[in-house]
């Protein structure tokens, strides 16, 4: 079981570092961005996918502890 998760981390960290072309705004930050022009659209995009991160973290963190309470009942 451990060896899966293993697996599954290192598989999503790969995916996560492997896209760094792609990046999703709202119309309001595209039309924003291309206002603004090349370097300061760039920091816009960047402080998105910063902003994206926490939860991110926080909704992993809560999945870990889940896994890992499930994982010790059985």
């Amino acid at each position: 079981m451990k060896r899966k998760f293993v697996r599954f981390f290192i598989a999503s960290v790969f995916i996560l570092l492997s896209i760094s072309n792609s990046f999703a705004q709202c119309a309001i930050c595209t039309k924003t961005a291309s206002q603004l022009g090349d370097k300061p659209a760039q920091g816009l995009n960047y402080a998105i996918i910063y902003l994206m991160f926490t939860p991110l973290l926080i909704m992993g963190y809560l999945g870990y502890r889940w896994f890992k309470s499930n994982g010790q009942e059985s």
